[in-house]
């Protein structure tokens, strides 16, 4: 047997899944839907030179990458997000009534706390997206160690409250998600992308809830020759997985997640995609509108566990 870095043996691989008979996940009041919108805050946590890092950033939005000297090109994209892009996307969820969950990155927060203090005060959940926005595979076990404890310190700081769910940017490493249960505190991840549905893991002997993620119904496919152009290109495709999974759900309920970020449907050719969205799905009945944490615990106590 061929080990992983670090001498471990490979993890088996569940290409099976619940198959035909999914549990009936039991969404309060019978939804047929857990829909959960994901808003990623990654602003001031990209690779920069000005910021100490060994690099800059390769921004989709330019297709260029400065080596050797500061990129203002590339931190002006992402301020965006931060001066403008995070206000309108608040305004947007307060009118339609709509608990998100803010996956915020450690440094982004640390450097303007607004981006999870004003999302905390307005009642949405504050996760962790690392400290950096960076992959973490490779990563060494005791480097990341460190990198979860401070981005969890960063956040509590800002949002008055630790945050309890984790999803890391890209690949995780093979130490991520037991390094989460040993730093405690973790109800879930959203390292995976292979279902419709949570489940439960047994990590370092103790049960833990993977909701899986989506890049497909996100916003990340404005990036050129992603497939989005238009804002009504990202409602039309969420609007259709959102209405096939509501057909599924009535004999098999499901779970949807919408990714965001500040930077990109925060942008004002763009938001109208996310009005659009937002005013089919919260005009449908049989839909839960989740913030992750809400999800995990629920799953939790289907299983019997404390949330």
């Amino acid at each position: 047997m061929t080990l992983l870095p670090g001498g471990m043996p490979p993890a088996e691989r569940d290409l099976a899944g619940y198959g035909r008979n999914p549990p009936d996940p039991r969404w309060p009041e019978g939804a047929r839907l857990a829909l959960s919108f994901v808003v990623n805050v990654e602003e001031g946590a990209e690779l920069s030179l000005a910021s100490g890092d060994e690099r800059n950033e390769l921004v989709p939005e330019t297709r260029q990458h400065v080596e050797g000297t500061p990129d203002p090109c590339m931190e002006t994209h992402f301020a965006y997000g931060s001066r403008v892009g995070l206000w309108r996307i608040l305004d947007l969820l307060d009118r339609f009534g709509v608990a998100a969950t803010f996956s915020c990155c450690g440094r982004a927060v640390a450097a303007t706390p607004a981006l999870a203090g004003a999302p905390a005060a307005a009642g949405h959940e504050v996760s962790a997206h690392g400290w950096r926005w960076q992959m973490h595979a490779g990563m060494e076990e005791a480097t990341e160690r460190a990198v979860i404890a401070r981005t969890v310190e960063a956040l509590h700081g800002a949002a008055g409250t630790r945050p309890l769910g984790w999803h890391t940017k890209s690949a995780p490493s093979v130490n991520t998600r037991r390094l989460l249960i040993e730093e405690g505190g973790f109800l879930y991840d959203s390292d995976a992308y292979d279902d419709d549905l949570p489940r439960l893991v047994q990590v370092a002997g103790r049960p833990h809830v993977v909701l899986p993620y989506s890049f497909e119904t996100n916003d990340m496919r404005f990036a050129p020759g992603q497939g989005f152009v238009f804002a009504e290109d990202f409602s039309r495709y969420c609007i259709g997985a959102f209405d096939w999974l509501m057909r599924e759900g009535r004999t098999t309920p499901r779970m949807m997640s919408v990714g965001l970020h500040l930077r990109t449907i925060g942008r004002p050719g763009r938001i109208r995609g996310l009005e659009l969205l937002l005013e089919h799905v919260t005009r449908v009945p049989g839909v839960w509108i989740a913030r992750r944490m809400d999800i995990a615990r629920h799953w939790r106590a289907l299983s019997g566990l404390p949330a």
